[in-house]
Protein backbone atom coordinates (compact mmCIF):
# COMPACT_ATOMS: atom_id res chain seq x y z
CA UNK A 1 0.00 0.00 0.00
CA UNK A 2 2.85 2.39 0.80
CA UNK A 3 4.47 1.70 -2.58
CA UNK A 4 1.14 2.25 -4.35
CA UNK A 5 0.61 5.54 -2.51
CA UNK A 6 4.11 6.71 -3.44
CA UNK A 7 3.51 5.90 -7.10
CA UNK A 8 0.16 7.69 -7.10
CA UNK A 9 1.74 10.69 -5.39
CA UNK A 10 4.44 10.84 -8.03
CA UNK A 11 2.14 10.54 -11.03
CA UNK A 12 -0.54 12.85 -9.61
CA UNK A 13 1.52 15.58 -7.93
CA UNK A 14 5.29 15.14 -8.37
CA UNK A 15 5.65 14.43 -12.08
CA UNK A 16 7.78 17.14 -13.78
CA UNK A 17 4.95 18.04 -16.17
CA UNK A 18 2.73 18.79 -13.18
CA UNK A 19 5.30 20.59 -11.02
CA UNK A 20 6.54 22.83 -13.86
CA UNK A 21 3.12 23.61 -15.34
CA UNK A 22 2.42 27.24 -16.20
CA UNK A 23 -0.76 28.72 -17.67
CA UNK A 24 0.32 30.44 -20.86
CA UNK A 25 -1.56 31.82 -23.86
CA UNK A 26 1.16 30.51 -26.15
CA UNK A 27 1.75 27.05 -24.68
CA UNK A 28 -1.56 25.99 -23.11
CA UNK A 29 -4.19 24.75 -25.55
CA UNK A 30 -7.48 26.62 -25.28
CA UNK A 31 -6.00 29.39 -23.13
CA UNK A 32 -6.97 32.43 -25.20
CA UNK A 33 -10.07 34.58 -24.85
CA UNK A 34 -10.84 34.12 -28.55
CA UNK A 35 -10.84 30.33 -28.15
CA UNK A 36 -13.13 30.55 -25.11
CA UNK A 37 -15.76 32.76 -26.74
CA UNK A 38 -15.58 30.90 -30.06
CA UNK A 39 -16.01 27.49 -28.45
CA UNK A 40 -18.96 28.60 -26.30
CA UNK A 41 -20.63 30.28 -29.29
CA UNK A 42 -20.06 27.13 -31.36
CA UNK A 43 -21.55 24.99 -28.58
CA UNK A 44 -24.69 27.12 -28.39
CA UNK A 45 -25.03 27.28 -32.19
CA UNK A 46 -24.57 23.55 -32.78
CA UNK A 47 -27.00 22.67 -29.98
CA UNK A 48 -29.68 24.94 -31.44
CA UNK A 49 -29.12 23.77 -35.01
CA UNK A 50 -29.25 20.10 -33.99
CA UNK A 51 -32.53 20.68 -32.16
CA UNK A 52 -34.07 22.46 -35.13
CA UNK A 53 -32.75 19.90 -37.62
CA UNK A 54 -34.21 16.97 -35.71
CA UNK A 55 -37.52 18.80 -35.57
CA UNK A 56 -37.56 18.96 -39.35
CA UNK A 57 -36.41 15.39 -40.02
CA UNK A 58 -38.03 13.28 -37.29
CA UNK A 59 -41.49 13.07 -35.83
CA UNK A 60 -42.06 15.05 -32.59
CA UNK A 61 -40.99 13.12 -29.49
CA UNK A 62 -39.19 10.39 -31.42
CA UNK A 63 -35.77 9.78 -29.78
CA UNK A 64 -32.55 8.96 -31.61
CA UNK A 65 -30.98 5.71 -30.32
CA UNK A 66 -27.45 6.24 -29.05
CA UNK A 67 -26.64 2.75 -27.82
CA UNK A 68 -23.86 2.57 -25.20
CA UNK A 69 -22.42 6.03 -25.97
CA UNK A 70 -24.05 7.86 -22.98
CA UNK A 71 -22.97 5.05 -20.62
CA UNK A 72 -19.40 5.22 -21.89
CA UNK A 73 -19.42 9.00 -21.51
CA UNK A 74 -20.70 8.73 -17.92
CA UNK A 75 -18.08 6.14 -16.99
CA UNK A 76 -15.33 8.24 -18.56
CA UNK A 77 -16.46 11.38 -16.74
CA UNK A 78 -16.64 9.51 -13.43
CA UNK A 79 -13.08 8.21 -13.80
CA UNK A 80 -11.74 11.56 -15.02
CA UNK A 81 -13.43 13.41 -12.14
CA UNK A 82 -12.03 10.93 -9.60
CA UNK A 83 -8.53 11.39 -11.08
CA UNK A 84 -8.75 15.19 -10.94
CA UNK A 85 -10.08 14.97 -7.38
CA UNK A 86 -7.15 12.80 -6.25
CA UNK A 87 -4.61 14.86 -8.17
CA UNK A 88 -5.90 18.17 -6.80
CA UNK A 89 -5.99 16.83 -3.24
CA UNK A 90 -2.41 15.48 -3.38
CA UNK A 91 -1.14 18.56 -5.19
CA UNK A 92 -2.76 20.91 -2.70
CA UNK A 93 -1.14 19.01 0.17
CA UNK A 94 2.26 19.32 -1.55
CA UNK A 95 1.81 23.02 -2.28
CA UNK A 96 0.77 23.72 1.31
CA UNK A 97 3.79 21.83 2.62
CA UNK A 98 6.25 23.65 0.35
CA UNK A 99 4.85 27.20 0.51
CA UNK A 100 3.53 27.36 4.05
CA UNK A 101 6.60 29.24 5.23
CA UNK A 102 5.44 32.18 3.10
CA UNK A 103 1.91 32.57 4.45
CA UNK A 104 1.71 30.58 7.70
CA UNK A 105 1.59 33.70 9.89
CA UNK A 106 -1.56 34.98 8.22
CA UNK A 107 -3.45 31.83 7.13
CA UNK A 108 -4.19 28.25 8.04
CA UNK A 109 -4.01 25.52 5.35
CA UNK A 110 -7.79 25.51 5.01
CA UNK A 111 -7.81 29.28 4.61
CA UNK A 112 -5.19 28.90 1.84
CA UNK A 113 -7.61 26.61 0.01
CA UNK A 114 -10.19 29.40 0.12
CA UNK A 115 -7.95 32.42 -0.31
CA UNK A 116 -4.70 32.54 -2.31
CA UNK A 117 -2.07 35.00 -1.02
CA UNK A 118 -1.70 38.20 -3.05
CA UNK A 119 0.77 37.76 -5.89
CA UNK A 120 -0.10 34.11 -6.65
CA UNK A 121 0.77 33.09 -10.21
CA UNK A 122 -1.08 30.44 -12.29
CA UNK A 123 1.71 27.89 -12.20
CA UNK A 124 2.49 24.68 -10.38
CA UNK A 125 0.59 21.60 -9.32
CA UNK A 126 -2.87 22.87 -8.44
CA UNK A 127 -3.08 24.97 -11.58
CA UNK A 128 -2.20 21.94 -13.69
CA UNK A 129 -5.29 20.17 -12.35
CA UNK A 130 -7.31 23.36 -12.67
CA UNK A 131 -6.31 23.40 -16.35
CA UNK A 132 -7.40 19.78 -16.81
CA UNK A 133 -10.68 20.60 -15.07
CA UNK A 134 -11.17 23.48 -17.51
CA UNK A 135 -10.61 21.14 -20.47
CA UNK A 136 -13.11 18.60 -19.11
CA UNK A 137 -15.81 21.28 -19.21
CA UNK A 138 -15.90 20.80 -22.99
CA UNK A 139 -16.35 17.06 -22.49
CA UNK A 140 -19.28 17.84 -20.17
CA UNK A 141 -20.98 19.68 -23.03
CA UNK A 142 -21.60 16.39 -24.84
CA UNK A 143 -24.45 15.66 -22.42
CA UNK A 144 -26.41 18.49 -24.02
CA UNK A 145 -26.29 16.73 -27.38
CA UNK A 146 -27.30 13.44 -25.72
CA UNK A 147 -30.31 15.22 -24.22
CA UNK A 148 -31.32 16.69 -27.57
CA UNK A 149 -30.97 13.36 -29.37
CA UNK A 150 -32.64 11.15 -26.76
CA UNK A 151 -35.28 13.44 -25.25
CA UNK A 152 -35.78 15.76 -28.23
CA UNK A 153 -35.71 18.89 -26.13
CA UNK A 154 -33.34 21.84 -25.80
CA UNK A 155 -32.91 22.76 -22.12
CA UNK A 156 -31.93 26.42 -21.75
CA UNK A 157 -30.72 25.75 -18.19
CA UNK A 158 -28.29 23.12 -19.46
CA UNK A 159 -26.97 25.44 -22.17
CA UNK A 160 -26.37 28.37 -19.83
CA UNK A 161 -25.03 26.16 -17.04
CA UNK A 162 -22.34 24.53 -19.21
CA UNK A 163 -21.42 27.85 -20.81
CA UNK A 164 -21.09 29.71 -17.52
CA UNK A 165 -19.14 26.94 -15.79
CA UNK A 166 -16.71 26.77 -18.70
CA UNK A 167 -16.27 30.52 -18.57
CA UNK A 168 -15.70 30.58 -14.81
CA UNK A 169 -13.12 27.76 -14.94
CA UNK A 170 -11.23 29.85 -17.51
CA UNK A 171 -11.29 32.82 -15.13
CA UNK A 172 -9.78 30.66 -12.38
CA UNK A 173 -6.66 30.17 -14.46
CA UNK A 174 -6.50 33.57 -16.13
CA UNK A 175 -6.61 35.51 -12.85
CA UNK A 176 -5.25 32.89 -10.36
CA UNK A 177 -8.59 33.19 -8.63
CA UNK A 178 -8.97 32.21 -4.98
CA UNK A 179 -11.29 29.36 -3.96
CA UNK A 180 -10.70 27.34 -7.13
CA UNK A 181 -8.80 24.51 -5.38
CA UNK A 182 -11.57 23.79 -2.90
CA UNK A 183 -14.20 24.23 -5.59
CA UNK A 184 -12.49 21.67 -7.83
CA UNK A 185 -12.19 19.21 -4.93
CA UNK A 186 -15.88 19.57 -4.06
CA UNK A 187 -17.12 19.51 -7.64
CA UNK A 188 -15.07 16.55 -8.86
CA UNK A 189 -15.97 14.51 -5.79
CA UNK A 190 -19.66 15.04 -6.55
CA UNK A 191 -19.19 14.50 -10.30
CA UNK A 192 -17.39 11.20 -9.77
CA UNK A 193 -20.39 9.94 -7.78
CA UNK A 194 -23.07 11.44 -10.05
CA UNK A 195 -21.56 10.16 -13.28
CA UNK A 196 -20.89 6.81 -11.67
CA UNK A 197 -24.58 6.67 -10.77
CA UNK A 198 -25.56 7.63 -14.32
CA UNK A 199 -23.38 4.83 -15.67
CA UNK A 200 -24.97 2.46 -13.14
CA UNK A 201 -28.49 3.26 -14.34
CA UNK A 202 -27.47 3.45 -18.02
CA UNK A 203 -26.43 -0.20 -18.02
CA UNK A 204 -29.81 -1.24 -16.61
CA UNK A 205 -29.09 -1.47 -12.88
CA UNK A 206 -31.74 -0.21 -10.43
CA UNK A 207 -31.94 3.51 -9.69
CA UNK A 208 -32.41 5.22 -6.34
CA UNK A 209 -35.90 5.73 -4.91
CA UNK A 210 -35.29 9.49 -4.70
CA UNK A 211 -33.87 12.14 -7.11
CA UNK A 212 -30.23 11.23 -6.45
CA UNK A 213 -28.57 13.52 -8.99
CA UNK A 214 -30.71 16.51 -8.01
CA UNK A 215 -29.89 16.06 -4.32
CA UNK A 216 -26.16 15.88 -5.12
CA UNK A 217 -26.43 19.13 -7.06
CA UNK A 218 -28.19 20.81 -4.14
CA UNK A 219 -25.47 19.63 -1.76
CA UNK A 220 -22.75 20.98 -4.05
CA UNK A 221 -24.47 24.36 -4.41
CA UNK A 222 -24.90 24.63 -0.64
CA UNK A 223 -21.19 23.88 -0.02
CA UNK A 224 -20.15 26.41 -2.66
CA UNK A 225 -22.38 29.07 -1.13
CA UNK A 226 -20.83 28.58 2.32
CA UNK A 227 -17.32 28.69 0.85
CA UNK A 228 -18.07 31.92 -1.03
CA UNK A 229 -19.00 33.55 2.28
CA UNK A 230 -15.69 32.29 3.70
CA UNK A 231 -13.72 33.85 0.83
CA UNK A 232 -15.43 37.20 1.38
CA UNK A 233 -14.63 37.18 5.11
CA UNK A 234 -10.99 36.19 4.53
CA UNK A 235 -10.55 38.92 1.96
CA UNK A 236 -11.64 41.67 4.35
CA UNK A 237 -10.15 40.32 7.58
CA UNK A 238 -7.00 38.44 6.48
CA UNK A 239 -5.23 40.90 4.23
CA UNK A 240 -6.88 40.19 0.88
CA UNK A 241 -7.26 37.31 -1.55
CA UNK A 242 -5.69 37.11 -4.97
CA UNK A 243 -8.01 37.43 -7.95
CA UNK A 244 -10.85 38.91 -5.93
CA UNK A 245 -12.12 40.91 -8.92
CA UNK A 246 -12.56 37.73 -10.95
CA UNK A 247 -14.09 36.09 -7.89
CA UNK A 248 -16.75 38.82 -7.67
CA UNK A 249 -17.61 38.44 -11.35
CA UNK A 250 -17.59 34.66 -10.90
CA UNK A 251 -19.94 34.97 -7.94
CA UNK A 252 -22.42 36.97 -10.03
CA UNK A 253 -22.38 34.24 -12.70
CA UNK A 254 -22.78 31.54 -10.04
CA UNK A 255 -25.70 33.48 -8.58
CA UNK A 256 -27.33 33.47 -12.00
CA UNK A 257 -26.78 29.69 -12.25
CA UNK A 258 -28.26 29.28 -8.77
CA UNK A 259 -31.41 31.18 -9.77
CA UNK A 260 -31.76 29.04 -12.90
CA UNK A 261 -31.27 25.91 -10.85
CA UNK A 262 -33.85 26.93 -8.26
CA UNK A 263 -36.33 27.62 -11.05
CA UNK A 264 -35.56 24.22 -12.56
CA UNK A 265 -35.85 22.54 -9.15
CA UNK A 266 -39.23 24.13 -8.39
CA UNK A 267 -40.58 23.21 -11.82
CA UNK A 268 -39.25 19.67 -11.45
CA UNK A 269 -40.84 19.15 -8.03
CA UNK A 270 -44.09 20.67 -9.27
CA UNK A 271 -44.20 18.24 -12.20
CA UNK A 272 -43.40 15.32 -9.88
CA UNK A 273 -46.16 16.25 -7.45
CA UNK A 274 -48.62 16.67 -10.30
CA UNK A 275 -47.65 13.25 -11.68
CA UNK A 276 -48.08 11.70 -8.22
CA UNK A 277 -51.51 13.23 -7.87
CA UNK A 278 -52.48 11.87 -11.27
CA UNK A 279 -51.22 8.40 -10.33
CA UNK A 280 -53.28 8.43 -7.13
CA UNK A 281 -56.44 9.33 -9.00
CA UNK A 282 -55.93 6.83 -11.79
CA UNK A 283 -54.52 3.90 -9.81
CA UNK A 284 -55.81 4.50 -6.30
CA UNK A 285 -52.39 4.14 -4.71
CA UNK A 286 -49.43 6.34 -3.81
CA UNK A 287 -46.67 3.85 -4.42
CA UNK A 288 -45.47 5.72 -7.49
CA UNK A 289 -45.16 8.95 -5.55
CA UNK A 290 -42.93 7.42 -2.93
CA UNK A 291 -40.55 6.15 -5.58
CA UNK A 292 -40.00 9.46 -7.33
Amino acid sequence: MIVLYQKLTYWLSEHPSIVTFRWSHTHSWGSTWSFLFTSIALYLTLSTLLHLLLGLILKPGRPVPLGPIPAIHSLSMSLISATIFAGTLLSAASEIRETRWFWRRSKTPFQWLLCFPLGTRPSGRVFFWSYLYYLTRFFHMLRTFFTILRRRRLASFQLFNHSILTFTSFLWLEFSQSFQVLSIILTTSVYSVVYGYRFWTAIGLPSACFPFVLNCQILLLACNLVCHVGVLLLHFFKGGCHGIGAWIFNSVLNGFVLLLFLKFYVNNMHSRNRKCGSDEVNEGEDKGCLNQ
